[in-house]
């Protein structure tokens, strides 16, 4: 469980990162979407695990690696607009949040299993049969 001081530079390094991918990120990764969906830091504050949800592309892991590449800049920035806030700059690592993804690929099984009749009826709808 984070401390509250874990979760409050967590919440400062999201929103400051998610300014520095609006400004810096079509240099990076071109037209591809990316948000920062969380923020996890490590007990000691030096380490910010960076959660992001990437849109507009099939490949994922290549705009991962377009911002490993340009990981020293990233980091740079974010220390610019964290500087008068934090002590020490936390290190930063990427991870793919694929949440998103999962709950849409639910949703269509689903919407496929109801369409094919295998949902079953709900138990309270009687309607139908009382007519």
């Amino acid at each position: 469980m984070p401390t509250i001081r874990q979760q409050q530079v967590a919440e400062l390094v999201r929103r400051n990162f998610s300014l520095v991918l609006q400004d810096q990120g079509r240099y990076i990764y071109g037209d591809v979407m990316v948000t920062v969906t969380e923020v996890q830091m490590s007990p000691d504050l030096l380490l910010a695990k960076i959660y992001l949800s990437v849109y507009n592309t099939e490949n994922k892991q290549a705009v991962l690696l377009e911002m490993e590449d340009q990981h020293q800049e990233l980091r740079q920035s974010l220390g610019h607009r964290l500087r008068k806030h934090i002590r020490r700059i936390p290190d930063i690592a990427f991870y793919i949040d694929d949440t998103l993804d999962e709950m849409e690929r639910v949703d269509k099984l689903f919407k496929q299993l109801e369409s094919t009749n295998q949902m079953g009826r709900p138990s309270g709808d009687r309607s139908t049969e009382e007519e």
